[in-house]
Formats: structure tokens, sequence, C-alpha cells
């Protein structure tokens, strides 16, 4: 009888981890299903949809909603409940539609220059930086459309994304290809080839993109974020002062019309001589580029996001 009851006992451990299996074989199916019946909607009628699945976001996930409103209210301490709670809508809503967006993106595809705008200046301010031959130290945020951002950037330069890999590898996978579509290169955090990667694209003399928007498990500076220390990444920091890369942050909001303005700017590298004060520096400037935009349109970004949860000690 003991073997069979250690058999049972073993069939029973392996039970959750193999039901956790399905789970993420079931979630990939649907999503891969959904993305193929919204790849056959209209781009315009798609977006509705997605606006639409924002608002009833907001009437049902009350867990996501409490989330934004917290933030709302810390970085705007000064706007009523009623303003927070519209523009918490508006944020599930304009994400609702980003989302159908990007799903739909191969429609957008031959006609990008008409949906976002770069204006030449930034343009030629990107490819002096690339003229360089260091590559560039590229900073953005979840704000607007950023995976557009890099769709309309990477036609023409080489374009690596750096982000951390969906849990599911065949999500991950759908998540590559999507972006290698767009000529976008990925780059997972916690790939244990990851390190040499980043380099390997300065040295290739590419644009090497990285959100430092997120409070995440990383090394983490403290930096003013809407007059609040927040903990910050500090890794695009200390790659432009290693290498002597250009440092540059873009943003991509949605306009009334629309399109997407994208914008795309050059920071000085601080050049102290104390490394760590300079990375302090240099994270404090890209973080304070992005508050700047987030302020124009603070619908676009992400306060569902919970951006003040690491304190400082």
């Amino acid at each position: 009888m003991e073997p069979a009851r250690g058999w049972i006992y073993d069939v029973a451990a392996m039970a959750p981890s193999a039901l956790k299996r399905v789970k993420r074989l079931l979630r990939f199916q649907v999503v891969r299903a959904a993305i193929w019946a919204i790849q056959r909607i209209p781009i315009r009628f798609a977006q509705r949809i997605g606006r639409a699945f924002g608002s009833l976001a907001f009437r049902v996930a009350g867990g996501e909603r409490r989330k934004m409103l917290t933030s709302l209210g810390k970085a705007f301490p000064e706007r009523t409940e009623a303003e927070r709670q519209a523009l918490a809508l508006a944020c599930l809503r304009h994400f609702g539609a980003m989302a159908f967006e990007m799903i739909c993106v191969e429609q957008l595809a031959p006609h990008l220059e008409e949906w976002v705008e770069w204006p030449q200046a930034d343009q030629d301010a990107l490819h002096a930086a690339l003229a360089e031959g260091k590559g560039v130290v590229f900073v953005t945020g979840h704000l607007g459309n950023w995976e557009l951002l890099g769709w309309r950037m990477a036609q023409g330069i080489p374009f690596y994304a750096v982000g951390k890999a969906p849990p599911d590898e065949r999500l991950a996978e759908l998540v590559a290809k999507l972006r290698a579509d767009g000529k976008i290169q990925s780059i997972w955090r916690g790939d244990p080839t990851a390190a040499r990667k980043l380099l390997g694209a300065l040295k290739q003399n590419a644009v090497l993109c990285l959100l430092i928007d997120q409070d995440t498990s990383v090394q983490n500076l403290f930096v003013p974020f809407f007059g609040q220390p927040a903990a910050t990444p500090r890794s695009a920091a200390d790659l432009a002062l290693r290498s002597g890369a250009p440092a540059m942050v873009g943003t991509i909001l949605k306009q009334p019309s629309g399109r997407y303005l994208l914008r795309t700017y050059r920071l000085p590298l601080p050049a102290s001589g104390d490394r760590e004060a300079d990375a302090l520096a240099l994270t404090a400037a890209f973080t304070h580029e992005l508050e700047q935009a987030i302020r124009q349109a603070p619908e676009q970004w992400v306060w569902m996001h919970q951006r003040w949860k690491t304190r400082p000690q």
C-alpha cells in the first residue's frame, strides 16, 4: 500500500503545476484567437471597440480603478475626486484603443508617416547622434502608444527594445514577432545573454530603447516624479555614461486628430567625475522629460501602475 500511496501523493503534488500549464495554454489560445478576429476589423472600428472595453474595465475592475485613483491623487492633489475619476476613465479608454491599434498595426504599417508625425528637426537630431558611431541610449515610457513609437523609428534605423518577457513563452514569442514585424528587435531582461546584447546593439550603432517609468525589481535610483521620490531604473543612465553613447528621450502622444506626435530630444551627459552622482542626474533628467510629456496628456499614461510603491529608506 505504501508505494501506491506515494504514487498518489506524487500525482497530487504535480497537479497544481500541470493545471497551471493548462491554464496558460488556454489563455494563450484565447489571446491568439482574439487577435486573429480583431485583425480582420477595420482599424477605426477596432479603436472604438477598444475604447468601449476601456469603459467596461473602469466599471468592473474595481481594484485597478482604485490603484489609478490613488496614483492620480498623489500626482494631482489639487484636482477634485470627480476630475480624477474622469481622468481614470479616459485613461482606460485610451489604452483600450491602443491595444486594438497594435493588434491591427499591419493596417497602419503602409501609412506610418501619416499616422505618426515626427518633426524633421527631431529626426535630424537622432541621425546626428547616430553619426557619432556609438549608438544611442534612448529612453521612453508607457505613454501614448510606445509600441508605435518603435515601429515609426525603426524604419531605416537599427532599433532594439529592452523589456521584461511575459511569463508565458508563447506570449513572449507573440510579442517578439509583433515587434519584429515592425523591424524592432527584442532584448528580454533576465536573458543570460542580455548584457552582451545591450552592448552589441550600441556597437552596432543602433538605437537601444529602454522604458524607465515603472517601479520594477531592478537596480533603481530615487528621483523626483510628480514631486515625490520614485524608484527609477538606472540602467539607461549607466549604459550611456559607461559607453559614451548619446542619451535621448522620446515621447509619443495622441493628438485630437487621432494621429500621434513623436518627439525626440537629446540630453547632455553629466560629466562631474562622480559616476554615481552623474547617474542620478541623468536618470532625473530622463524622468523630468517624461513627466513633462505626461502632464500634457495625463490620460495617456499608465496610472494603474503603483509608481511610488517602493519608498526610500
